[in-house]
């Protein structure tokens, strides 16, 4: 299992911007769909490829194009759709599920409340995406439901981690390849990354 911290120039900076508290909602919007764009990128760079003859306007070229059904995106609601058009906007074709979890305040664990995702998953990579990986409990849970429907390839991608959730979201899923923009300090009393950046949901939804 391998984990990814994210070094490229615009994404550190565009993270920083992310984090400050004087940015919008709609920034924070445009800003999270960029940084996911741009992390799907590299999370896509060992997509299996196959040969394939394309027609030019001069001639026969002898082509690369991914191979099978491709990929699937599955967001953890409700933070996660944030990150859903930027995925898309690399990969326009690939299919999104859905998983709706919410950590209980009391005991930081997650509780699911909505599971819906592609028919033909167990033909696909899939992404699970979700701007934060806290104590890592929601990522967890997710990729155990998608694991029961025999998907090819998982790995998660997230914005901002702390180093518990990457802890355990190895120890739970030591297959799975996880990709981070900026791995941060801790978790605090209340479970929330420090520095962090706030409640994810609610800078992106306006609900803070």
């Amino acid at each position: 299992m391998a984990v990814h911290v994210m070094d490229h120039p615009l994404i550190q900076h565009k993270v920083s911007v992310l984090r400050d508290v004087e940015t919008t909602s709609k920034q924070f919007r445009e800003l999270v769909s960029e940084i996911a764009m741009l992390m799907c990128y590299e999370a896509t760079r060992d997509l299996p490829l196959t040969d394939k003859d394309v027609q030019t306007p001069l001639a026969t070229a002898h082509t690369k194009v991914i191979a099978g059904k491709k990929l699937a995106f599955v967001p953890i609601l409700r933070a996660g759709l944030g990150m859903v058009d930027g995925v898309l906007a690399l990969v326009p074709n690939a299919r999104v599920g859905h998983i709706g979890l919410y950590r209980d305040p009391e005991t930081l664990m997650p509780v699911e409340y909505y599971c819906k995702l592609p028919a033909d998953i167990d033909k696909r990579e899939v992404i699970v995406v979700d701007p934060m990986l806290a104590t890592g409990g929601s990522a967890i849970d997710a990729i155990t439901q998608i694991k029961k429907r025999g998907p090819k390839d998982i790995k998660f991608m997230c914005l901002i981690a702390a180093p518990e959730g990457v802890e355990a979201l190895t120890k739970a899923h030591p297959d799975v390849e996880i990709y981070i923009a900026a791995l941060d300090d801790c978790l605090n009393d209340h479970g929330y990354i420090v520095p962090g950046l706030g409640d994810a949901g609610d800078r992106i939804f306006g609900t803070k």
